[in-house]
């Protein structure tokens, strides 16, 4: 084979690689800029974030309003009530949790980061329980709720999952990612709102944040 006829089958596979790069990093430049913003945490006016609360710096995210971010601004305001059906048909309001602690939890059996914070709500739920808190799961899945109840008992889940509906979503600004959670105190009003996923220290110093509400 002559030398030439070397020299640009070689440039010809050295172009073919660098389009290959450029695709591939188009597409995970696209796939990063889909996905919501994480470890994103938004406090009372005045109150540290968890991350705070653990000792480290708070990050200016803490001090925005949640609304920046596609979160509707509940803290220090009444938690809207709601009722909704458990997987296995039955009826739960916010109501049946008046003077408790509660963390409401939006996610879906398909949402990746929701998978990963769920083996720490399991694992806060048992800590914390007995003090007077709960996890409420808000399934935001389309599917049925055999599905959900399925794929709950797989994961091991040890808090009532409860199937949302628009009303529902629509009074908490309507959930635009996953995760989302409220952190709800005994006194019934938002302290904490939380847009995408943060770390199980952060999760936990906001739990014992609501606990320590007075109720109402």
């Amino acid at each position: 084979m002559k030398r030439s006829v070397i020299v640009v089958l070689v440039l010809i596979a050295v172009i073919t690689a660098m389009i290959w790069a450029g695709v591939m990093s188009y597409r995970i430049r696209k796939s990063l800029n889909a996905q919501p913003p994480a470890q994103t945490t938004f406090a009372q006016p005045g109150v540290s974030s968890g991350a705070a609360a653990n000792g480290s710096s708070s990050s200016s995210a803490a001090s925005d309003s949640p609304a920046s971010d596609g979160l509707s601004d509940l803290r220090g305001k009444p938690a809207p009530a709601f009722t909704l059906k458990t997987t296995d048909g039955k009826t739960v309001s916010l109501s049946d949790y008046k003077g408790k602690a509660v963390l409401l939890n939006f996610w879906a059996t398909w949402c990746g980061p929701c998978k990963l914070e769920m083996p720490w709500l399991i694992d806060l739920q048992k800590k914390y329980g007995a003090q007077g808190f709960t996890v409420l799961g808000i399934s935001e899945d389309d599917g049925s709720a055999k599905n959900v109840a399925d794929f709950a008992t797989k994961m091991g889940v040890n808090y009532p999952v409860l199937m949302y509906d628009e009303k529902m979503n629509k009074a908490y600004g309507g959930v635009d990612y996953l995760p989302t959670s409220y952190y709800i105190g005994r006194d019934g009003k938002v302290a904490v709102e939380t847009g995408g996923i943060i770390s199980q220290s952060e999760m936990e110093a906001d739990i014992q944040k609501i606990l320590a509400a007075k109720g109402a």
